[in-house]
């Protein structure tokens, strides 16, 4: 059997320097994505930015973005973030009316398409659907604020999923976000995560790149050990 690509490192630039943004993308140019967080004040209590602001991030970053939809009614603006250029775009579960409908339109648009569930979201409603995502967001924060605590607690529900997936055949990425470093990444690969966002851990390393190799390694280790 061969093994699987390698894990993937998302910064999220919730932790870059706004002012300086262009020159924080550059030092992550080693990554796979940058994850760009949308929060609307609505959905969770905090505000960063909307189509304009992405958009110019998708214009400079050297690295296809990964959208990150904290907001509401995704069912009608996650298109538009599709259409902007976007590689993926992830909604959440909590918010969305038609999430079935909501990823095949993203799809159509080009867009990989994700769905989040929040911590004390049941994973068990995703299982028969896994094959409508491309990427399932398992938040082990709650959602709104960076610099949160990782959640140890959601880690059965993450190895859920991913249990499930491979019981289904489903080409599904798992993805962790919320207090990924060097300390906690072992866990969630463990758990069956593939795909991590982490803020501080490479926006606050001397060297970002350096940063994101090691956890990348960290990941790979603790996946291949489990297989």
């Amino acid at each position: 059997m061969s093994l699987p690509a390698a894990p993937r490192v998302n910064p999220s630039i919730l932790s870059a320097d706004f002012v300086n943004m262009q020159a924080d993308l550059e030092r992550i140019a080693a990554a796979d994505f940058v994850h760009v967080d949308v929060m609307d004040n609505h959905f969770v209590p905090n505000l960063t930015f909307g189509p304009q602001m992405v958009e110019r991030v998708q214009q400079t970053s050297p690295v296809p973005l990964d959208v990150h939809l904290m907001i509401e009614d995704p069912d009608r603006w996650a298109p538009g973030y599709a259409e902007i250029g976007a590689a993926s775009v992830t909604f959440h579960l909590e918010a969305a009316a038609e999430p079935i409908t909501l990823a095949r339109r993203l799809r159509d648009i080009g867009a990989r398409a994700g769905v989040a569930l929040k911590p004390g979201t049941a994973a068990e409603s995703l299982y028969e659907h896994l094959h409508e995502f491309d990427q399932i967001l398992v938040m082990t924060v709650e959602p709104g604020f960076g610099g949160q605590s990782f959640m140890p607690e959601t880690m059965p529900k993450l190895r859920a999923l991913a249990d499930e997936a491979r019981r289904r055949d489903a080409d599904v990425w798992f993805q962790v976000d919320g207090g990924i470093s060097s300390s906690t990444i072992a866990q969630a690969a463990e758990a069956g995560a593939d795909t991590f966002v982490a803020g501080s851990a490479v926006f606050g390393a001397p060297a970002a790149g350096d940063a994101i190799e090691q956890l990348r390694a960290l990941a790979a280790k603790h996946r291949h050990a489990n297989r």
